[in-house]
């Protein structure tokens, strides 16, 4: 009842916004938050295809709802798999100094769905795979959060010609981005025939 008027956007749409002003307490989020053509539709049909949910660290795959992705019959794989980074300064130096993270990420699948909460430095290296045609991601979730190049990563990825979701600007983290893909799952499980997203704008 406290979000502006979403009569515009679709049921699950209001759904993903009303969770992410949840989880950060701040409704001034709302205007932030940029849904790709076609992002929706992509969530739903490869979640319900059981693909495969790339995190680029792993306080963002902790937060993933395990339960109901595997109930939908996706795997979960952490790109960084350093269990002591703790925060963005540590995520970008681990992928920018070990070339294990970068080798991880070129072969990602195609169709996967990434969900990047820390490291812009990922979402870059991701962005200039898929511009020379090496990955094929069903979906990118980007929210890094960071005053440096991760405004720049998220303007440089909503250009690229693939299913995107994205918070424009500084804002974002590990929480947020996790919390959108696990509202997507939700809304799948609880709503497998909805359509609205199609009708929206």
């Amino acid at each position: 009842m406290l979000l502006p008027d979403l009569s515009g956007q679709s049921e699950i749409e209001v759904d993903l916004l009303s969770k992410l002003v949840l989880a950060c307490g701040d409704m001034s989020l709302v205007p932030f938050l940029r849904i790709g053509p076609g992002a929706i539709a992509a969530a739903r049909d490869r979640l319900g295809s059981g693909c495969e949910v790339v995190a680029d660290v792993p306080p963002v795959g902790s937060a993933l709802d395990h339960t109901r992705l595997a109930h939908l019959g996706c795997t979960v794989r952490t790109l960084i798999d350093d269990l002591h980074i703790a925060g963005v300064a540590e995520a970008e130096h681990a992928f920018w100094n070990n070339r294990e993270w970068t080798e991880r990420l070129a072969v990602t699948p195609p169709g996967s769905v990434f969900v990047i909460g820390y490291a812009p430095s990922v979402l870059v290296a991701l962005c200039e795979a898929i511009e020379r045609g090496q990955l094929h991601p069903a979906l990118v979730i980007a929210m890094p959060v960071g005053f440096s190049h991760a405004p720049a990563a998220k303007r440089r990825l909503v250009r690229l010609e693939i299913p995107w979701l994205t918070l424009a600007g500084t804002s974002g983290g590990g929480l947020l981005a996790a919390v959108a893909l696990n509202a997507l799952a939700d809304s799948l499980i609880e709503k497998p025939d909805c359509h609205c997203y199609l009708e929206s704008r």
